[in-house]
């Protein structure tokens, strides 16, 4: 297991709270101009669940604690966990997940309690494996009262142009700017069998879909599941 990082709070917004129970925090990553998500969904029982951990300061933490335990960390993928260790390190009893094809560099930086199909969520929140991944990568879906959300990592960007060199890399060589898709790295690295995540994809694009929430971009809210279809055609 690599040294732990301690709990370092980069520059972060406030919490956005898009209902009663789904709340997200975005903040820097660091040396890059790409922005990461932090997301928080509360179960019925009043548990929360992290998916992917960001250290903030001391107020928007007591405000998370006040929200509700933190009781699931959800490391969403091998490469985001970054602040997975000392989230680990504050709240001793929460439980690990991650996906199964992510497992062996997660247990690196902390131990793992269980993949997505090991948690046992409630009606409000589950996780769920994306086909065609290689189990490497899933989502979150949260149902509140205005349909449900589908929580995204790197399968799904939705990040804006950026300015300078890092965000002409970005848009001419990675192509993880301009819009919602599926980046050149995601497709590289992430999708193993193109049809079957395609196939996933649209399946989330259910009439009920209320909002996308990527790991890295803007939260899609108007024609959440056109948005999603597109995307899936795309790929």
């Amino acid at each position: 297991m690599s040294e732990p990082r301690p709990w370092i709070v980069l520059r972060h917004d406030p919490i956005v709270k898009h209902s009663d129970n789904l709340w997200s925090v975005e903040g820097d990553i660091p040396n890059m101009a790409l922005r990461r998500r932090m997301t928080l969904a509360k179960m019925r029982d009043g548990r929360v669940v992290v998916h992917n951990a960001i250290a903030c300061d001391e107020f928007t933490q007591k405000a998370i604690e006040a929200w509700g335990e933190p009781a699931v960390l959800l490391v969403p993928n091998g490469f985001h966990r970054l602040d997975a260790h000392p989230w680990k390190a504050r709240y001793a009893k929460s439980a690990v997940y991650c996906p199964q094809g992510a497992t062996k560099r997660v247990a690196q930086v902390l131990p793992v309690d269980g993949s997505y199909e090991d948690f046992k969520g409630d009606d409000t929140v589950r996780f769920e494996t994306l086909d065609g991944s290689g189990a490497q990568e899933g989502v979150v879906r949260v149902t509140g009262p205005e349909g449900e959300t589908v929580v995204f990592n790197d399968v799904l960007f939705n990040q804006p142009h950026l300015p300078g060199f890092g965000g002409w890399m970005m848009k001419h060589v990675t192509d993880s700017t301009g819009g919602p898709k599926v980046t050149r790295i995601a497709r590289l690295f992430l999708v193993k069998e193109r049809t079957a995540l395609q196939a996933h994809l649209a399946r989330l694009a259910n009439g009920a879909l209320a909002r996308v929430v990527p790991g890295h971009g803007d939260v899609i809210e108007r024609d959440a599941s056109a948005t999603l279809r597109a995307v899936a055609n795309a790929l």
